[in-house]
């Protein structure tokens, strides 16, 4: 199968609903916000497992995911669909999602227990989202940020048949969910640590982490990564045409 234009367009358009959709339970579901905002008073562990249980923290955690990422998982996925047969796709499409979403679950474990100990020992603090704000920026600029970033472009070449086939887009989302994971930690922390104005800071990290994937690959070296890509589709979001990333023109 060879690119088609009105079929990206379909898969964007329904993955973006998906995210709106996710970006909407979280802003609206009172429960959504135990994952994403800080506690506003210092409790025992016992009262902050009652009132956060881990399934509702687990299903916050997947709420914030689905928001974030997968508007960045668009040409991932085009690619498994160009490269399976036609009744292939879903299983495919589903097997790629399930090895992302394992990697980012389990490290959500680290990650939302950060948050938890961070707003228990230091309750409507904004030091520890401070602190962490400056360890994302260093990040953001590292060599190590972007071989984590050229590992996300990459898309290996996709059995069609079998086991092999099904092994091959589970281990490609395995890959492409370590390889993210390692980008992004810092910018997924930091909205977390904040006590007030969590939703705010979640929408702006979800736009650089988005804009960051539209530059392509660099040789790692110290700089500033996807502010200037943000300006740029800011710009022309305002002029009228929208932003976006250029499809794959063929399966690989």
């Amino acid at each position: 199968m060879i690119y088609n234009a009105q079929d990206w367009a379909r898969l964007r358009n329904f993955v973006l609903a998906i995210s709106l959709i996710a970006w909407g339970v979280i802003l609206l579901e009172p429960r959504a916000s135990s994952c994403c905002s800080a506690r506003g008073a210092v409790m025992s562990w016992q009262i902050l497992l009652a009132v956060s249980p881990p399934a509702s923290l687990a299903i916050d955690w997947a709420l914030m995911l689905v928001a974030m990422m997968a508007p960045m998982l668009v040409a991932r996925i085009y690619h498994i669909r160009i490269s399976s047969f036609a009744w292939r796709r879903t299983r495919s499409t589903m097997l790629f999602a399930a090895g992302y979403g394992v990697i980012w679950m389990a490290a959500g474990v680290g990650i939302v227990a950060v948050e938890l100990v961070t707003t228990e020992l230091l309750p409507r603090s904004y030091l520890p989202a401070t602190i962490m704000g400056l360890i994302a920026v260093v990040w953001q600029a590292s060599p190590f940020k972007q071989r984590c970033l050229n590992r996300c472009h990459s898309h290996r070449p996709l059995a069609a048949f079998g086991i092999a086939a099904d092994l091959d887009v589970l281990r490609l989302g395995l890959e492409q969910g370590l390889w993210c994971t390692g980008s992004c930690w810092t910018a997924m922390l930091f909205p977390m640590l904040l006590p007030a104005g969590h939703f705010v800071a979640m929408a702006a990290v979800a736009g650089l982490m988005f804009c960051e994937r539209l530059d392509p690959p660099k040789v790692p070296a110290w700089q500033w990564r996807g502010f200037g890509t943000a300006g740029r589709c800011l710009s022309l979001w305002l002029r009228g045409p929208q932003c976006g990333p250029a499809p794959l023109t063929a399966a690989t």
